[in-house]
């Protein structure tokens, strides 16, 4: 039995040396992956190795390879469905390619990913996935850059940062929705997001400092606009950060004169949100208020009726950037792109036609 007062001493480099009869240096090569080493003495060090249970030393790899095999992941609110698909698709491309990953959450906030950022590059990541809480302030993105640490963008773009951005159709995943629910016979539409906002009305999109909420919202005020509706702004409402904000905007909108018939959720948090606010208020979908929902979360096809989603392809979207990521690590030449995974509106059960 171990003494755990004494515990068994680390295996060194020099210990699976001397058990394959190598020296030092070629051992360190075998094991640190980097040089030129035959075949025949690879398999005699990484039997050793595994005879001896050496663990590497992933600070002296780094040191030795200018490599820490490691990629920083920050993403917006890792409750979110969303961002849970995009980490498992980071992850598998990181893994095909020897890498693995850290994950910060940021909660969607600028010190928070500002905190993360600078302790991934503390950590000495070989490149780092960002989803900017706010497309408005770069400068530690910037920082990042002059690091000489490889960046790409997630879900949203920033084109003045000039790095690789993977996000999704967002402009044409909205108005695809909104037509929808135009096509049914809808003249009375809300889009409702999380981003926080003051009094949780909007007169400005450029104020949206979030690229993704930004087109999304372009594309529902652009076809409200393009159908003659009138005061497209009116029915984007914000705010709808927790379930008692949600329930809160839900109230203020079918309080209105001209109360909404449909409602666009920005995300599946948001929607499954308002899908509790209808209920408490004894609403039935749709034949009370039809709703959409971005991303197809497990529980959007569970409910009754299931609702209608705008399909994100989130996995392949993650699988991308990790992608993307390593091709910039390799330093494979690439022109720097904004990579846009096309969207398709599945249809369920949560939109009624109404007669006009």
């Amino acid at each position: 039995m171990e003494d755990s007062a004494h515990p068994k001493r680390a295996v060194t480099v020099a210990d699976v040396a001397k058990a394959a009869k190598v020296s030092k240096a070629t051992a360190a090569r075998v094991l640190g992956g980097y040089g030129v080493v035959s075949a025949k003495i690879t398999d005699r060090v990484m039997a050793a190795a595994a005879a001896l249970e050496y663990r590497l030393n992933e600070l002296a790899r780094s040191m030795s390879t200018g490599r820490s095999g490691i990629i920083g992941v920050v993403v917006g609110d890792i409750e979110n469905a969303f961002f849970s698909l995009a980490v498992r698709g980071i992850s598998d491309a990181a893994r095909l390619a020897g890498f693995n990953v850290i994950i910060a959450n940021s909660g969607e906030e600028l010190d928070a990913e500002k905190s993360a950022v600078d302790l991934l590059i503390g950590k000495r990541v070989d490149g780092l996935i960002v989803t900017p809480a706010r497309c408005d302030s770069i400068d530690h993105l910037q920082h990042i850059r002059r690091a000489g640490v490889p960046l790409v963008l997630f879900d949203r773009a920033i084109p003045e940062l000039d790095v690789d951005a993977v996000t999704g159709d967002d402009r044409d995943a909205a108005i695809a929705a909104t037509r929808h629910l135009i096509g049914q016979g809808h003249r009375h539409l809300a889009y409702i997001s999380a981003m926080d906002a003051e009094g949780g009305g909007l007169t400005d999109i450029g104020l949206i400092s979030n690229s993704a909420v930004r087109e999304r919202v372009e594309g529902f005020v652009s076809v409200l606009t393009e159908a003659g509706l009138p005061n497209p702004l009116h029915y984007v409402r914000l705010g709808a950060t927790n379930q008692q904000q949600t329930d809160s905007v839900i109230k203020h909108l079918l309080s209105d004169s001209a109360a909404p018939t449909a409602l666009l959720a920005s995300d599946s948090l948001v929607g499954l949100r308002i899908f509790k606010s209808l209920q408490s208020l004894g609403l039935s979908i749709p034949r009370d208020v039809s709703m959409i929902s971005f991303l197809d979360a497990d529980w959007t096809s569970v409910t009754v009726p299931p609702i209608t989603i705008v399909d994100q392809r989130v996995y392949e979207m993650g699988k991308l950037a990790g992608e993307r990521l390593i091709a910039r690590i390799e330093r494979t030449p690439l022109a720097v792109e904004r990579l846009c995974v096309s969207t398709s509106l599945v249809l369920r059960g949560s939109v009624a036609t109404i007669d006009r």
